[in-house]
């Protein structure tokens, strides 16, 4: 045999001894035999399913109510959701956002101003800063010749829901909704809604007061001292209430201003979500 296919013999055996060994200690990254292959940056990127963020669950019970700002907060859910600064003069407290129970303002006081009745009680209270607020609107009243009463200011929660009870018994539930707040989801119990009427309380919280003197001058007037009528008239589908030309609300200028100036309630002022009746 010559030395050219000795060297040739040689180099074909190498070869071949060589593939045996890769193929017999070299595991396979396929499926069957259980084998994963990693780069390691990626190692563990999946994990289990990832659990849902909390803030992008619809509905979430601890979802603030909007205040402070006009973005506030938006979407589709009905769900009843308890406001997060039940102390803010902007917070909004309607059909889906409710007081935290047995919620009081701890900055009550008497507003010097007159009321349909003398009694010393809790719904002749406000908060301190819509109680100054009220004074100042009911002495630019006077000064163009209207005059101005308090019905109910302040209203707990225990008394909210003996006055919804007895609504409900007299018309039904259905019908009690659209005129009256559930307890803890009434805005007297802020502190920072009064019911008004003129100085002789003829036709004090009641659709009679449309119309009159003073229910005009509040409507034109009542933001320029950080109130608005909470609510407006063609809007029911929106608050969930019938219209309440006495009822008015201390947002602060600002937010009055441009509620008043847009015709809008505080709902469509934070764009949130649409009340149910």
């Amino acid at each position: 045999m010559s030395k050219t296919a000795k060297i040739i013999i040689l180099l074909i055996a190498v070869i071949a001894v060589g593939w045996g060994i890769g193929k017999y200690t070299a595991p396979s990254a396929s499926p069957e035999n259980g084998t994963n292959i990693s780069t390691g940056t990626d190692l563990g990127a999946e994990g289990p399913e990832a659990a849902p963020d909390a803030s992008a669950v619809p509905g979430s019970t601890d979802q603030p109510a909007p205040g402070g700002s006009g973005n506030g907060t938006s979407g589709n859910n009905a769900a009843q959701m308890v406001v997060a600064e039940p102390e803010s003069i902007t917070v909004m407290v309607n059909k889906q956002y409710s007081l935290p129970d047995q919620y009081k303002p701890a900055d009550l006081v008497y507003p010097d101003v007159p009321f349909i009745f003398s009694e010393k009680i809790e719904k002749r209270m406000l908060r301190r800063e819509a109680a100054a607020a009220l004074e100042e609107m009911f002495a630019g009243a006077k000064a163009d010749g209207v005059y101005l009463a308090g019905v109910s200011g302040y209203r707990s929660e225990s008394t909210q829901r003996r006055l919804f009870d007895n609504y409900v018994a007299r018309d039904g539930e259905e019908k009690a909704r659209t005129y009256s707040a559930m307890p803890g989801h009434s805005e007297h119990q802020t502190g920072l809604a009064i019911d008004l009427s003129g100085r002789d309380g003829k036709c004090a919280a009641e659709s009679c007061f449309a119309g009159t003197k003073e229910a005009e001058w509040l409507a034109a007037h009542a933001a320029e001292y950080g109130y608005i009528i909470r609510f407006l008239e063609g809007k029911e589908a929106i608050t969930g209430y019938k219209y309440e030309p006495w009822h008015v609300r201390y947002v602060g200028k600002e937010i009055a201003a441009s509620i008043a100036e847009r015709g809008i309630t505080l709902e469509e002022y934070y764009d949130a979500v649409p009340v149910s009746n």
